[in-house]
């Protein structure tokens, strides 16, 4: 597992932490979703995986909540867990045993698997949903979302990187698709998603220059390498570390 930062724009302070799933090869080379996943979906282990995941994700937003309960954790899940029926009977009966950690644990999935779920993998969103847990949209490409079907499947995070949001919002005039019969301005757009229960957050920030472009954008949240690297789960102190660093920051 990999741990990435979160945090308000334009201050620092971590917000949210973003747990997800790396896997070693024998060689001791890490292999990413997009390599393992080809061969755990055909295989049936996509579920063991988010299981491993979840049961990390439930031990970390524990030990969050002793040191701050306004810090969250997105913990990514694959639709292929989600259209699982025999799986999901366990992850449901368990989140509801965990089911106080619903302000902490936001469930993530990628745009192009949330735009073809099937009604199986709706209908267990929405379980999940009325339990209290929310969800989380990432690697978007196109800021041309439906903010009515976000608010209606429980979506209250996406993210987009930060490059993507200022070229299509100041420069390609690109706008989420809503029920009101108005134009929006790039600066009103982030107001717009949080009509609909939704915080827009800047992803993939690497530089302080696309940092100054975005704060035009009057935007929530950014996430990237800017605010430190991705770390291994393994390094134990890091999160207390966060924290302490946090504390320092807000006592300053």
């Amino acid at each position: 597992l990999l741990s990435h930062r979160v945090v308000p724009s334009p201050h620092h302070r971590i917000a949210f932490y973003e747990r997800s799933t790396r896997l070693r090869a024998a060689s001791g080379n890490m292999i990413l979703p997009g390599e393992f996943l080809r061969v755990a979906e055909p295989s049936g282990l996509v579920a063991e995986i988010d299981n491993m995941l979840l049961l990390k994700c439930v031990q970390l937003a524990r030990r969050m909540i002793k040191k701050d309960r306004r810090i969250a954790m997105f913990c990514n899940l694959s639709p292929t867990s989600l259209a699982d029926e025999n799986f999901f009977v366990q992850f449901v009966d368990f989140l509801k045993q965990n089911r106080d950690l619903a302000g902490s644990m936001i469930f993530e999935l990628p745009r192009d698997a949330f735009d073809r779920l099937s009604m199986t993998a709706e209908r267990n969103m929405g379980r999940l949903f009325d339990l209290g847990f929310r969800f989380s949209i990432d690697r978007c490409e196109s800021i041309d979302l439906d903010l009515r079907k976000l608010e209606r499947m429980g979506v209250r995070y996406v993210k987009i990187a930060g490059d993507i949001l200022v070229r299509q919002l100041l420069r390609d005039n690109i706008r989420p698709i809503t029920g009101l019969n108005r134009e929006f301005e790039a600066q009103d757009v982030a107001s717009l998603f949080a009509r609909y229960g939704v915080d827009l957050v800047a992803d993939r920030i690497e530089n302080e220059r696309t940092v100054v472009e975005l704060l035009e954008l009057d935007l929530g949240y950014a996430q990237g390498n800017l605010f430190g690297p991705p770390r291994p789960l393994h390094e134990v102190q890091s999160l207390d570390d966060d924290f302490e660093n946090v504390n320092r920051r807000m006592a300053g």
